[in-house]
């Protein structure tokens, strides 16, 4: 069992910007109150736009373009005006929202948060993607109340493609060694444990400390509720194969090792990312895959 203060799940039961449902709260009333039922619903609403292939559809840009929706409160609209019916009703994989791992997570972490449930978004590494290597993915931490600690839920990971990926361990409570946050992989990367070039993307053949430094800077916004795009770029965070200077370098440091403890410096955590304009996550961030800036 783990002592997490009453303010601290409090801070993490309300929602907020990203995973506030807005005007379709009422879409929540209905949905099963059991964490493997709640994911399994936002595979029923969602399609992964690197696995479209799988479920043999062939995407569209305008298909595509769903992807950069950051609100829950948008992704609902879009999924109603696209099938009106309850939520709980998986839809064919042809009707289903186009999007990636932080959409399904958002979403999960959104009904939770409905349902009174203290979760958060986390963003990191996944390790059963591809061997060997650290894939870029986020997945939901919430807490369980039961069994007094946080639990890692990969809410995309059907049946389907754990039958691909041969994934054999428990997917609405996945291993702390299967997924990484960003804050562990940077310290294993600064204390010469891991190799930064194998945390990335793989099937664009990227990764780095560049990519840890920026998954690093996105869970610690995520941390303060601000669950940004996974290629939203703003402040410190560095451009592709950039070199990080012994300054950023202490900053991230700094940052890792709160991001691995949150619950033990919530307070300081969020006075960071509120007072350095660094970290701070700003009106408008980047959007690099529309080379664009674009307002939160």
């Amino acid at each position: 069992m783990t002592a997490v203060e009453p303010a601290t799940l409090a801070y993490y039961t309300q929602p907020d910007v990203m995973t506030g449902p807005g005007r379709h709260a009422a879409l929540f009333s209905s949905l099963p109150h059991d964490v493997a039922a709640l994911a399994a619903v936002t595979q029923g609403l969602i399609v992964h736009e690197y696995w479209a292939g799988a479920y043999g559809l062939t995407l569209s840009d305008a298909d595509r373009a769903t992807a950069h929706l950051r609100r829950a409160e948008d992704l609902l609209e879009h999924i109603v005006a696209r099938d009106g019916r309850p939520l709980s009703v998986a839809r064919d994989a042809a009707h289903r929202l186009v999007g990636n791992c932080r959409m399904y997570t958002v979403l999960l972490v959104a009904m939770l948060r409905f349902q009174g449930v203290p979760a958060r978004a986390r963003c990191g590494f996944a390790r059963y993607f591809a061997d060997g290597f650290g894939e870029d993915h986020w997945v939901c931490e919430y807490w369980d109340s039961a069994a007094g600690r946080w639990v890692l839920v990969d809410a995309q990971i059907d049946a389907l493609q754990r039958g691909q990926l041969k994934i054999d361990f428990n997917l609405t409570d996945v291993p702390r060694d299967q997924f990484l946050v960003a804050g562990e992989v940077w310290r294993r990367y600064r204390t010469g444990q891991a190799d930064p070039d194998r945390y990335g993307l793989s099937v664009i053949g990227e990764g780095g400390a560049w990519w840890v430094a920026g998954n690093l800077m996105r869970d610690a916004a995520a941390l303060t509720n601000r669950e940004l795009l996974p290629w939203d770029t703003w402040g410190a965070m560095p451009g592709p194969y950039q070199q990080i200077d012994e300054d950023l370098v202490s900053l991230f440091d700094r940052l890792a090792a709160l991001t691995l403890h949150p619950d033990d410096s919530l307070d300081e955590l969020r006075t960071l990312l509120r007072d350095d304009p660094r970290l701070a996550v700003p009106a408008q961030v980047h959007n690099e895959l529309r080379r664009r800036d674009e307002p939160l």
